[in-house]
């Protein structure tokens, strides 16, 4: 059609503060993307792999087993926890064992389990802080990048009637400069919808892994108690 503005025209011949503008949102769009598909993969990987520790562990009764199960599923943030449980009770087993301070069911009697749900805690956090790698950037190109579109659109729309106030003719003049201004704060957009839907699904996802991790620091207590009272009987 005549007159049509061809848009890849006119970002070609755009200012360089715009250009540099379009570049960031592109880079950004770039960087969110690859966050994405790497956090969704891993986030994935880490739910599959919590079904299946889940599973062998509530139908399991031997910590050895439990404990080999998880020194296999390496991926499972239930089998980081319980490791680092596993690991405190055979140190505190140790502990006793050496000093000749009794049983190590006798000593949690006596004072509760307070070391084992430390540990599970810091397995918890360990695990928290990988799945929280990189999704706070997500959260930064998504409130950060309309305002960088805006800035290159204000840039391009003074730029554009500052040659029209200089005498630049009719509007047709000016409308190509306005129309690469407004495609700065769609790229921004582009940039920061995706960004921010998918920090809001994984912090969701993330979220539900964490409820289920306390429901297992509960379980693996449990199951600590069962055994001591199976000890003491």
């Amino acid at each position: 059609m005549h007159g049509s503005l061809n848009i890849w025209q006119i970002l070609l011949e755009s200012g360089v503060v715009v250009k540099i503008v379009l570049v960031l949102l592109v880079l950004a769009s770039v960087l969110s993307w690859t966050i994405i598909l790497q956090k969704y993969k891993e986030l994935k990987l880490v739910t599959e792999a919590n079904e299946k520790f889940s599973a062998f562990f509530k139908n399991s009764s031997s910590l050895s087993e439990i404990n080999r199960e998880a020194t296999e599923n390496m991926d499972s943030t239930m089998s980081l926890m319980f490791r680092r449980g596993y690991e405190e009770l055979n140190k505190v087993g140790e502990k006793l064992s050496a000093g000749g301070k009794g049983s190590i069911s006798a000593h949690f009697t006596e004072h509760g389990f307070q070391s084992l749900e430390r540990a599970l805690k810091t397995g918890s956090n360990t695990a928290n802080e990988k799945m929280d790698i990189r999704v706070s950037t997500l959260a930064s190109i998504g409130s950060i990048s309309p305002f960088i579109g805006l800035f290159g659109t204000v840039w391009g729309i003074i730029d554009a009637f500052s040659g029209l106030s200089m005498g630049g003719g009719s509007i047709e003049a000016v409308a190509p400069g306005i129309a690469e201004a407004l495609v700065a704060t769609a790229v921004g957009l582009a940039a920061a919808i995706p960004a921010v839907w998918f920090f809001n699904i994984f912090n969701n996802r993330i979220a539900r892994i964490n409820s289920q991790m306390e429901s297992f620091s509960q379980d693996f207590l449990n199951l600590i108690e069962r055994s001591i009272l199976i000890k003491k009987d």
